[in-house]
Order: structure tokens, then sequence, then C-alpha cells
């Protein structure tokens, strides 16, 4: 969530960048600020009673012992006083805390100075494109027929075990799905993050720190007698390792890579758009995360950008990379990239990562800091990233590989799965 200092200190740009979200802040701005004067009073109040109740505590000693009963025992009472108005007044500073949390709880962060003016996808700013898009002439099959011809992922399966969303992947699709994990954790270690294995199931304060709750809670699937959710990526349980810590300037930065399921209670729609691997409720990712000293965050963006790049140019897809527009823009995001490989046989583009930088929205719900060197502390900077989203990357070598005689693996991929081709 945005701090509050930054709110105050910066209000009208605050309102004037979150109109790219399509966001009016206004009134939520001035509701936070007028809160904050609240908490600031009633903490001042706060401290003045309790200074004067300690300062009396003291006198009333010095007069016992003088014998001043009856002046010791007047301040007595104003002291029995002074500590009802402790109590009330630090009632009322806990009740205004936390209607403050919830307001800025409610707020978007603030979009970064490139992030385009838009309202929907499409008016997201490609930045970048790289590979030719084969032609595969009019036999092309997308993938779920390929699927189904190859038998290597059962979606009526699936349906039948669980529900639709759920597919089953059988012989060497499981060996390809298998082989893109590992390959992708490679490739990541070797960038230099450091694999950590983690939960796949998280508690409410982990959700709040990254953001999903309250804003995606609709979308997440939770477990009522655990009160714990199912994670939607592994951004949420590693960026939750650390919460409540205070790292030294030399443990920056901090780099990170996990694979885990994810799970995403999504509306459901119908049409080629969300068929076969297009969008699932549960399907593969192999994420990347940093922490970042302020300064030099958005050059691990761009590393970030760099990384995924030099991925999916090893896989020999053809994709492209959009910055995102406001409107578009995650609710924790300042920045975000979007990258998308073209599936030939749906001609049309799919997402498969998204990488962002959080600034330091996460890391206030976090309380994430590090001692800088002049040994005060102050608030880190958060970034994750897909290295990769399976189901899509999947859907675009199988059908961009496709051939007569099968589907062709990727050359780097070989060494995982022990096969060249799929027929």
């Amino acid at each position: 969530m945005l701090q509050v200092p930054f709110i105050r200190d910066n209000k009208a740009l605050v309102i004037e960048r979150l109109k790219k979200r399509n966001f009016e802040a206004q009134d939520l701005v001035d509701g936070v600020l007028q809160l904050d004067e609240e908490r600031r009073n009633l903490q001042a109040n706060l401290d003045n009673t309790l200074a004067e109740s300690n300062k009396l505590s003291k006198e009333i000693g010095g007069l016992f012992k003088a014998g001043k009963i009856e002046e010791a025992n007047t301040l007595k009472a104003k002291t029995s006083q002074l500590k009802e108005d402790s109590k009330n007044l630090n009632e009322k500073l806990n009740e205004t805390e936390q209607q403050l949390r919830e307001q800025l709880y409610l707020i978007p962060n603030v979009p970064h100075e490139s992030v385009p003016d838009g309202n929907t996808e499409e008016d997201n700013e490609e930045v970048y494109r790289e590979g030719d898009i084969p032609n595969l002439g009019n036999d092309a099959l997308p993938h779920w027929e390929l699927a189904k011809k190859y038998d290597i992922i059962d979606f009526e399966l699936g349906n039948k075990i669980t529900g639709a969303g759920f597919p089953v992947y059988k012989g060497k699709g499981a060996k390809l799905q298998r082989a893109l994990i590992s390959y992708f954790l490679d490739r990541n270690t070797a960038a230099g993050y450091y694999e950590v294995q983690l939960p796949h199931l998280v508690n409410e304060a982990s959700g709040f720190g990254t953001g999903q709750l309250p804003d995606k809670e609709g979308q997440m699937y939770h477990i009522g007698a655990d009160n714990l959710y199912l994670i939607p990526t592994a951004e949420v349980p590693a960026t939750n390792i650390y919460r409540d810590e205070l790292l030294q300037f030399n443990d920056l930065p901090k780099a990170l890579t996990g694979y885990t399921p994810c799970f995403r209670r999504e509306a459901g729609s119908y049409g080629a758009h969300v068929r076969g691997l297009n969008r699932l409720h549960q399907f593969d990712k192999v994420e990347i995360l940093r922490v970042e000293h302020p300064n030099r965050s958005y050059e691990a963006l761009d590393e970030m950008v760099a990384h995924v790049k030099t991925i999916l140019g090893e896989l020999k897809l053809p994709y492209r990379i959009l910055r995102l527009c406001g409107g578009d823009l995650g609710f924790t995001s300042a920045l975000t990239y979007d990258f998308e490989v073209f599936s030939t046989a749906q001609d049309r583009w799919l997402e498969i990562s998204s990488v962002s930088n959080f600034e330091t929205f996460q890391a206030n719900r976090l309380k994430l800091r590090f001692k800088n060197q002049d040994g005060k502390s102050q608030l880190a900077h958060t970034l994750n990233g897909s290295s990769l989203a399976l189901p899509r990357v999947m859907a675009g070598l199988l059908e961009n590989n496709q051939t007569k005689n099968g589907i062709t693996i990727p050359e780097v991929l070989v060494p995982y799965t022990g096969f060249s081709v799929i027929n």
C-alpha cells in the first residue's frame, strides 16, 4: 500500500497518476489524509496524557513521604481520571488506525511515469518483437486438437476428476511439462536466482502482504476451516519470506526462483480464447522474484525482462513485449511488461509472462525494510516475474512446431525430455 507521508507530500501527483488507471482517487486520498490527521492528534493527546500521568505519579510518591496525604489523594484521583482518558484515547487511536489501513488498502499503486495512458489491453504499448511466425498452412491444428491427436493432454479426463480447467498431462505431454519446469529453473539458477520450494497454501497475512487480499479475494480458492488460501502464484509465498524482516544493506539484492502449481477461481466464459490451455484453474509456473534497493530497482526490472527474453529466444518462439497501459495495470504494480507468444494455429497472441516492479507498495504492507549505509531503515522495492507460465508456452510450442511427422521439440529441451519429436 502507499505510504501516508508520500500521499501527504505528493497529493496532486498521486491523484493525477492514478487517473491513468481510470481511478478517481480524490475522495479516498482526502479521507486518508483526514484520518491520518486524526491519528496524529490522538497520538499527541495520548502522549501528553501519559506524560502528565507519569509526572503526577512521581509527585504523589513525594507527597506521601512528606506526610501530605490529602494532597496525594487528590492527585491520585486525578491520575485515575488520566488513566481512564488514556484508555479511551488508545481505543480511539486503534480504531482510527484500523480505518486508515482499510482506506489505504483500497488505493492501488501509483503508476510509473512511463506507463502509457489507456483503458484496455488494446491500449498497451508494444516495445519489442522477436522471432518469425511460421507459415503452417490451412491444416494447422490448435493445441487442444493436437493434444487429443497425440494423446498428451486430456481435458475431458480432468473435467471428470475435478472440473473444467484442470487438465491431465499424459505420456510425452507430462514429460514435456516436467522438462519445461526443470529447464526454466536451471536457466534461472544459472542467472543467479536462488531456488526455493514453497508452500502451496498461505495464510491471510501473506495474502494481504502481497496485495492479493482484499483486491483479488474472489479469484482465490479459500479453505474456510483453516482460513488458508491456495496460492494464485509463487509470488505470494516467496515474497512473504521477507515479511516483517529488516535486511542489511549488504543483503541486497535478494533473488529467488521457485516452481509451484497455481490456482485461480476465474469467472467462467466460453469460446476459443479460453479453450484448452488458454485459461486454467490449476496450472504450473516458475517464478522469479527480487528484493532490491530503491535506487536500482528499475535497472533490475530491465535485467529480468532481458532474462525472460533469453529463455524465449532459446525456445525459438515468436514473441512480443508490451508495456501495460494504466487501465490494464495490476493493482499492486507500478510498471509491468507482458510477454506474449504468437499462437499460429489460433492466429493470436497469448500472454505467457508478466514482469513487474511494485516499488514500495508490497514492502509497506509486508513491513519489509533494509538498513541503509547511514544506519537508517527504509522500505525495499519488490519485483517479480513469470519465468515462465507453462500452459501457454506449451500451447505455443505444440502449435508452432507441428509438422506432418509430429511435433518437433526445441533443441534446448531435448536433454530434458529425452525425445526430439512427439508423434
